[in-house]
């Protein structure tokens, strides 16, 4: 059963606190843009930032239950449990909102994490999410304007912004994060 953009946008507004879904909206806006700009489907990425925060606020016990029940990437759980939402929020969009799109799925997935070979909707909505108007953090305004020039400048930067962050709070860096930044450098370098 198909959901439309207005019913997709109360089923997951319900789900996360006003101030998230201000959030959601940012991104949605963000990403739409991104989209036009460099050549995505921003219907594609609209959806996808609809629903990349689904899962964000329900139970640990809950996210760690669908990621084990339903063999997703289990090697999530000795991670950060905030990268667990973007993974179960994939499964989710499938599962209960009837989205069967692989690009907009794996938009989902990989919007916390990055991967390698990061498709175009994948970088889309990373970015979307460093972006969006309602950020603040150090380094923003700098990844912002690096985004109105190159998907992949603006994206290494906010990797980096995340990595430093974990390093500086000495946290586990999930490993696909700084496979993903590496491989968007030897992107930029190839097209030298």
């Amino acid at each position: 059963m198909a959901f439309s953009r207005e019913e997709l946008i109360k089923a997951v507004s319900g789900q996360m606190p006003a101030m998230r879904w201000k959030h959601t909206e940012g991104v949605i806006q963000s990403a739409v843009m991104l989209a036009e700009r460099y050549g995505a489907d921003p219907v594609k990425a609209e959806t996808a930032a609809i629903l990349h925060d689904v899962a964000k606020y329900w139970p640990v016990k809950q996210m760690e239950a669908i990621i084990k029940e339903n063999d997703l990437s289990k090697d999530l759980l000795f991670y950060d449990k905030p990268l667990w939402h973007a993974e179960v929020g994939a499964f989710v969009a499938e599962r209960d909102y009837g989205i069967t799109d692989p690009e907009i799925l794996d938009a989902i997935r990989y919007h916390t994490s990055g991967r390698i070979g990061m498709t175009l909707m994948d970088k889309v909505v990373c970015l979307a999410d460093y972006i969006e108007p309602g950020r603040d953090f150090p380094g923003v305004n700098n990844i912002r304007e690096l985004a109105n020039h190159s998907l992949e400048e603006g994206l290494i930067a906010g990797l980096d912004s995340t990595i430093s962050l974990l390093i500086s709070r000495r946290q586990i860096i999930y490993p696909l994060t700084v496979f993903a930044r590496n491989d968007l450098i030897k992107q930029l370098e190839a097209n030298v």
